[in-house]
């Protein structure tokens, strides 16, 4: 099977994006991926929450139900943080869109093979957790057809085989405070007041 390059995949899912998509990023390569395909006031990269991007995600989706929230993480993140799956799957926010980019590795520590490196199929996790959209994609033409769909309801799933080829670093800020303050007004305007 010939896998999907990363940040291509990362480039195609957000280069429709409207102003009302959210996006958060687990951490490493994900937040990489995003900034490289254009550093956006509505991405919340995760800087140092390995298994939190689901969490955030299912937060955002349920505190912001008029807005689209797509979470876009690593396999091993997704792995450290599964009950998330499972409390989402129980939730049913129909604005939250998942994406794990499958490399079947843990990119950050060295390349060890993740469980999904061992047969472990999160689609089907993902399908017992409730989601009655959940796939494995293995070509582009699977992926542009996600992407279609990005912009109606639903909670979506998708296990996306990608490469385990390290791409050159494309860092968002690295100051929190920062994102989370431009994430907020972003999102709530300037009005919104609130402290670091």
């Amino acid at each position: 099977m010939a896998l999907l390059h990363r940040r291509k995949v990362v480039a195609r899912l957000l280069s429709p994006r409207g102003d009302d998509l959210l996006v958060v990023a687990g951490l490493g390569a994900p937040a990489w991926d995003i900034t490289s395909a254009g550093d956006h006031p509505l991405n919340f990269p995760m800087w140092g929450g390995m298994g939190g991007a689901l969490a955030v995600g299912l937060g955002l989706a349920l505190a912001q139900p008029e807005k689209r929230i797509l979470v876009i993480t690593g396999d091993g993140e997704l792995l450290m943080g599964l009950n998330s799956l499972a409390t989402v799957g129980v939730s049913q926010p129909t604005n939250l869109a998942i994406v794990t980019l499958d490399n079947e590795v843990y990119g950050e520590t060295g390349k060890q093979k993740t469980h999904t490196g061992f047969g472990v199929d999160l689609s089907a996790v993902a399908a017992s957790c409730g989601f009655q959209n959940s796939s494995i994609i293995t070509s582009y033409s699977e992926l542009d057809n996600f992407t279609q769909q990005l912009g109606s309801d639903g909670l979506m799933f998708a296990q996306v085989k990608v490469d385990a080829e390290s791409d050159q670093l494309v860092l968002p800020p690295r100051d929190g405070a920062l994102l989370k303050n431009r994430f907020r007004e972003s999102l709530l305007g300037s009005s919104c007041h609130f402290a670091n």
